[in-house]
């Protein structure tokens, strides 16, 4: 499967942006999906995660209650919901993909081995 991440754009601190993976080449059922963003002069870091099924969700501590992460496995697609935007939100955001069991969901980087270009987000404040 390949993916690739859209709905990148710029935005003011407050607002809410919805960012898409598309995946491609395959079905994203077998896999449970993440999110993960890159801000200038930082390591990547995790976001968002997602079970095969879409019935487990799990988010870093910065963007819960602010983001939600969905999945539309007929459509081949995993959206990254982001509302009450901050600047520290500012950074390149990638979708990633690790083939897993019924109801688990991956935080780590270091397991995902499928990932699609990222999509710039840039909040101003």
């Amino acid at each position: 499967v390949q993916l690739q991440a859209s709905g990148g754009g710029l935005v003011q601190a407050g607002d809410s942006l919805r960012l898409s993976c598309k995946a491609s080449e395959g079905t994203i059922i077998p896999y449970v999906m993440g999110w993960f963003r890159q801000a200038p002069g930082k390591e990547r870091e995790f976001v968002a995660t997602i079970s095969r099924g879409g019935t487990v969700r799990d988010y870093a501590d910065f963007v819960k209650g602010r983001f939600s992460i969905l999945r539309e496995n007929a459509k081949n697609t995993v959206d990254l919901q982001m509302n009450r935007l901050k600047a520290e939100d500012t950074a390149v955001y990638y979708c990633a993909a690790k083939q897993g069991v019924t109801g688990q969901t991956i935080k780590s980087i270091n397991f995902y081995d499928v990932w699609g270009r990222g999509t710039l987000v840039t909040v101003s404040s």
